[in-house]
């Protein structure tokens, strides 16, 4: 299956976590378009969980958390369920996003899964929510 995005709308974890501690206006907005056992488990800080965007309940609650930001607000989407090649969650959520008219979309890059490519490696996380 064909990623609809390009090398240029990745950001890699490496690019992301510093982020995380700096200013608000700094940060992006994060939200997790996966399953709800993996977000409470381990996620991101302040990433927004809005549900698997491969269901339509996920993609219409990730329409409704945007619904206010400004088309050229930068969002970052994850999931890190699998490996990108089986995620069912990025694309659709990625592609959603475009067609309502956001510029600013990144997908984190975590080609295996989220434990591997962000907690082994050492990035912050929180649990529960």
């Amino acid at each position: 299956m064909p990623n609809p995005w390009t090398a240029a709308d990745l950001i890699e974890p490496a690019q992301l976590a510093p982020r995380l501690k700096g200013p608000p206006v700094a940060r992006p907005v994060i939200y997790y378009v996966g399953f709800g056992v993996l977000h409470r488990s381990k996620h991101i800080p302040g990433a927004e969980f809005v549900g698997p965007a491969s269901k339509q309940e996920g993609l219409q609650a990730l329409r409704e958390a945007v619904l206010n930001h400004p088309r050229t607000q930068e969002i970052v989407i994850n999931c890190g369920c699998c490996p990108w090649d089986h995620c069912p969650n990025l694309r659709p959520a990625f592609v959603m996003l475009h067609e309502l008219g956001f510029k600013r979309v990144r997908v984190l890059s975590l080609p295996t899964s989220f434990p591997k490519d962000w907690i082994e490696k050492g990035y912050p996380f929180e649990t529960g929510h």
